[in-house]
């Protein structure tokens, strides 16, 4: 029998102004009703190096944060005595805005498109690949494709079969209609696939990927068909992002 690690009691907050905060959340699942409150336990910003902190992704015992100083690793594995174990600067990772991952790769967005990262060292990611595109909001990973909310362009797809060597298989817009993409997010119902966009003032977009009509359907990785299915636009106009 093998202790469960102190890290996944916690929440992590990536904080603009405060870096990385923790959150005490274990409470919640020790059958004991009457100390089910949440608040801060750490507060982790050395040097400023987290400062402008905007994304945070889990990924084994470490966080990766897009900050104002590039992407920021810190060791959660005690989450009482952070460490900060490498940090990619803005040299190399500029503006970042959503981090991924998938096996041994990592994949950013920032201001020059997609970077590949080469994770094998959890502790000390390298950029081994950047694939051009001018507005790169956010990514997500599924199999062999990424996914990339890139606002105007739309929905691009990614073929990142060798993560080295990623490239564009298709973009997709709707005949222009998707052209404020902030987010993407990628589900399963049933036997089809469906992409949930966040396409700013166009409102919430749901485009089905796979279904059943879809050649190699059954397989491990069909080719993606979109099909822009469905818009929900919120009340009083407001972007979703």
């Amino acid at each position: 029998f093998r202790s469960v690690p102190l890290m996944y009691a916690y929440l992590y907050v990536a904080d603009r102004e405060e870096g990385l905060i923790t959150v005490l959340v274990g409470t919640l699942l020790d059958g004991d009703p009457t100390n089910n409150f949440l608040k801060r336990e750490t507060t982790f910003n050395p040097g400023g190096v987290l400062r402008g902190a905007r994304a945070i992704t889990i990924v084994g015992s470490f966080a990766y944060m897009l900050t104002d100083a590039g992407l920021v690793v810190v060791s959660i594995e005690d989450p009482k005595n952070l460490k900060v174990t490498s940090v990619i600067g803005p040299e190399q990772i500029r503006g970042g805005t959503s981090v991924q991952f998938q096996f041994r790769y990592g994949f950013v967005c920032d201001r020059d498109g997609v970077k590949i990262l080469d994770v094998t060292d959890l502790s000390r990611p390298r950029v081994v690949r950047t694939l051009p595109l001018p507005d790169a909001r956010s990514i997500y990973v599924a199999r062999t494709r990424a996914y990339v909310a890139a606002g105007k362009q739309g929905l691009v797809i990614l073929n990142v079969e060798n993560p080295e060597n990623p490239f564009v298989e298709q973009i997709f817009d709707a005949g222009g209609r998707i052209n404020d993409l902030h987010d993407v997010k990628l589900g399963i119902t049933y036997s089809s696939e469906f992409a949930y966009l966040a396409d700013g003032r166009n409102g919430l977009r749901v485009v089905q990927l796979t279904s059943p009509e879809t050649p190699g359907n059954q397989g491990f990785s069909p080719k993606p068909t979109p099909c822009l299915v469905a818009t929900y636009r919120l009340p009083g106009g407001g972007p979703v992002i």
